[in-house]
């Protein structure tokens, strides 16, 4: 189902609410993780982005968070240094209206939390859930985000690199 929607109809639909982790090494690099159903428009792999998962019914950002990094990257062990101060949304294209989150949003509503992570390269395992959202992974300059970003999602990831370059440091 991939209908083209007017701009009525997709107004009326709802955003998906979001949390998003801005995960800093003791470097002060970035986590990136490339998305394993994503291909560009030449077929190479891509879709480089932030870890991000969905929030559940009755549970808060904060915790959230932490479950999404254990989902999606094996690992929790983190702090949370800092927050985004207010909700970020951004729409999907036309193209993955219909497509994307089984046709029941416009886009995400995301609340963006910058963490230190706690421990070794060796406890980031893409591999532990049966059907992995990411291939691979690796930790980049916090300058470097937008340019990675798909462009819907560039915006976004432009106000997180002004937000938290205050994190971008060794420790």
């Amino acid at each position: 189902m991939n209908k083209h929607l007017t701009p009525a109809e997709k107004a009326a639909l709802p955003y998906r609410l979001n949390v998003g982790a801005v995960l800093f090494s003791g470097q002060g690099q970035v986590l990136v993780a490339r998305r394993a159903n994503f291909s560009n428009a030449e077929g190479a792999p891509g879709g480089w982005q932030l870890p991000q998962g969905g929030i559940d019914k009755d549970e808060d950002p904060r915790s959230a968070i932490f479950r999404e990094l254990a989902e999606e990257i094996g690992t929790g062990n983190a702090e949370i240094i800092g927050e985004y101060p207010e909700w970020l949304n951004y729409d999907l294209p036309d193209e993955l209206i219909g497509k994307a989150f089984k046709g029941k949003y416009r886009g995400q509503r995301q609340r963006w939390f910058a963490l230190r992570f706690l421990g070794s390269d060796s406890e980031i395992r893409l591999d532990l859930d049966p059907h992995p959202e990411f291939d691979a992974w690796r930790w980049t300059d916090l300058a470097d985000l937008p340019a990675l970003a798909v462009s819907f999602k560039r915006p976004i990831y432009e106000a997180l690199a002004r937000d938290f370059a205050g994190h971008a440091t060794a420790v």
